[in-house]
């Protein structure tokens, strides 16, 4: 893998290690650079660990303690790291909803925020880029954002009419969506479960989706090995993650057995699409060809060979 670069995008710090994790260390592990692009900084999260939900210094730097959590979460995945710098919004709950807070990143215009992720991939040149689907994974308004800004920057990174200040062009050549925390995914590992006898944490999850349409799954990255090191990295986000909850509540050796890869679905590819996927960079030959597509313009002026991109 070596030579190939990847940029997965989230939306706060913590979602990084629990959609697509095992693949970065995987893509780590074998040569490639992973860099992972934290939009916000998680600042109006909730502590979602009971064990540190009357914690001084929780209460006293949440903001600083995520800081710290995500760089743990960096070490553990051997990825490289940045943060495009915005405010969380939050997750405004109650009927109706109340508005989200003034200068948060849902409120940032698409363009503010797409210049800022185009000077990345200009300057780190990924070949392939991972992001959220248009309803966000879940509909926390800084997951949809994180959508639409990731969307408009991989359309946006290769055209020279694009802002033309944010570096030269370059084109990355694969958009996908993470499907990590599939329905499917749930539903095996729910079986599996009571197949041997065990309790599962997933029953009033799979009964509260009901008959919700799958997201169509295209690739499929084979990743068990590296299970230990994506636990890792949700376990340094500490103030997010409760050890004792339903992320490891499936064993790791049924969790292998079941369900031994990550779940992705192609949203462009400026290579033809052949059909089901085991790797993301499927298609693109090796890294050198990959860098002169990127780099040429009529990459950018033939569009995608596949586009599945929706709207909301």
């Amino acid at each position: 893998m070596a030579g190939w670069r990847l940029m997965a995008v989230h939306a706060h710090p913590d979602d990084e290690s629990s959609k697509g994790a095992a693949t970065s260390a995987r893509y780590v592990d074998e040569g490639a650079l992973v860099e992972v692009v934290s939009c916000t900084g998680g600042e109006r999260g909730d502590v979602l660990n009971p064990r540190l939900q009357d914690d001084p210094e929780v209460k006293r730097d949440l903001p600083g303690l995520r800081r710290v959590e995500m760089a743990r979460a960096q070490d553990a995945l051997g990825v490289a790291h940045e943060w495009l710098g915005f405010v969380d919004s939050g997750l405004p709950e109650g009927e109706p909803p109340p508005p989200l807070p003034a200068g948060s990143f849902a409120l940032v215009p698409v363009a503010e925020a797409a210049e800022r992720l185009v000077r990345l991939i200009r300057r780190d040149r990924p070949h392939v880029v991972t992001t959220y689907d248009e309803q966000g994974g879940y509909p926390h308004p800084d997951h949809i954002r994180c959508h639409d800004v990731s969307v408009a920057a991989f359309r946006a990174a290769g055209d020279p009419r694009a802002f033309p200040g944010a570096g030269e062009p370059w084109q990355p050549l694969k958009l996908y969506y993470n499907q990590t925390i599939s329905l499917a995914r749930i539903k095996a590992l729910h079986r599996a479960l009571l197949m041997r006898g065990m309790a599962s944490p997933f029953a009033e999850w799979i009964e509260r989706l009901g008959d919700r349409a799958e997201r169509p799954v295209t690739t499929r990255v084979p990743c068990a090995d590296y299970f230990g090191q994506r636990d890792r990295a949700l376990l340094a986000h500490a103030t997010q993650i409760d050890p004792d909850g339903w992320w490891f509540s499936v064993p790791r050796d049924i969790e292998r057995e079941v369900w031994p890869w990550e779940d992705f679905e192609l949203a462009v590819s400026y290579v033809p699409f052949a059909g089901e996927e085991d790797d993301l960079f499927a298609g693109l030959g090796d890294p050198g060809h990959a860098d002169e597509m990127a780099r040429d313009p009529a990459t950018f002026a033939a569009g995608p060979a596949y586009d599945d991109v929706k709207e909301r």
